[in-house]
C-alpha cells in the first residue's frame, strides 16, 4: 500500500481526497499547511507527495523545493489554475507531474500510479551500459557519472531510460509524454522540456552544451553522445 502525503489547505478537499485515495488503496497522511506537511514528511516514510501550490504562509513552491532538496520522493502538484507560469514554476521547483483542480480523485490516483510505475525495474535491459563517464544500469535502476552515484526521481530515471534505450534516435515530445508520463495531450509538453532540463543538470558535464541529450529543433530529443 503506497504511503502518500497530501498537503492541501482546503479542509473539504483535503478530507474528501484523502478518503477517496484511501479507497483506491493508498495509505494517506494529510496536512493543512506547508509547515505541517514538512514535519510529517520528515517523521514518516513517504513514497509520494500530493502538494497543493496555493498554501497559506509557506506556499507549495517553497515546500516543493524543500522536499526536493531533501531527496527524490516524487511530487504530484495540485494547481487551481492551468496557467503556464504556475505549472512551469512548480515543475522548476521539482515537481514530477501535475493536475489542475477541480479534479476527480480517480484522476489523482491515476497520476500517482503513473509516477510510481516510473520507479519500477526495467527488465528489458539486464546489463549496465556505459556512455563516456555515464553508466546506466537498467536492472538495478542506478546511474553513475564519473564513478559517483546520481540521485534521480522516478521521472528523471524513466526519462533517461527511455532516451538511452534508443541511442541516436529522435524521440518526439509526444512519444516521451506517452511513454514516461502516460499523458496523451501534447499541451503537456512542458513536462518533457522541464524533465530534460532537470536531467541535463544531473548528467551533463555542461548542461548549457549538452553531450548526452541533444535537442532536435522542431522534433524532440536524441540521446548521444555524438
Amino acid at each position: 500500500m503506497p504511503r502518500i502525503l497530501l498537503i492541501e489547505d482546503d479542509h473539504s478537499v483535503r478530507i474528501s481526497l484523502a478518503k477517496a485515495l484511501g479507497r483506491y488503496g493508498h495509505d494517506v497522511a494529510s496536512a493543512p499547511t506547508g509547515e505541517e506537511g514538512l514535519r510529517l514528511f520528515v517523521e514518516h516514510s513517504t513514497e509520494l507527495v500530493v502538494l497543493d501550490l496555493m498554501l497559506p504562509t509557506m506556499d507549495g513552491f517553497e515546500v516543493c523545493r524543500r522536499i526536493r532538496a531533501a531527496g527524490t520522493v516524487p511530487i504530484v502538484m495540485l494547481t487551481a489554475r492551468g496557467d503556464d507560469i504556475d505549472v512551469v514554476s512548480g515543475l522548476e521547483a521539482g515537481a514530477d507531474d501535475y493536475v489542475v483542480k477541480p479534479v476527480e480523485p480517480r484522476v489523482v490516483d491515476a497520476r500517482i500510479r503513473a509516477v510510481l510505475r516510473r520507479g519500477a525495474p526495467d527488465r528489458a535491459g539486464r546489463s549496465a551500459t556505459t556512455y563516456g563517464d555515464l553508466v546506466v544500469d537498467r536492472l538495478s535502476m542506478t546511474v553513475t557519472r564519473a564513478g559517483q552515484h546520481v540521485a534521480m526521481t522516478p521521472t528523471e530515471l524513466r526519462l533517461l531510460l527511455e532516451l538511452s534505450g534508443s541511442p541516436g534516435q529522435v524521440l518526439s515530445r509526444q512519444q516521451l509524454l506517452e511513454s514516461v508520463w502516460e499523458h496523451s495531450y501534447l499541451g503537456d509538453s512542458r513536462l518533457v522540456d522541464n524533465g530534460v532540463q532537470r536531467l541535463r543538470a544531473k548528467i551533463e558535464p555542461d548542461p548549457a552544451a549538452p553531450v548526452f541529450i541533444q535537442t532536435v529543433r522542431g522534433f524532440g530529443y536524441r540521446f548521444g553522445p555524438v
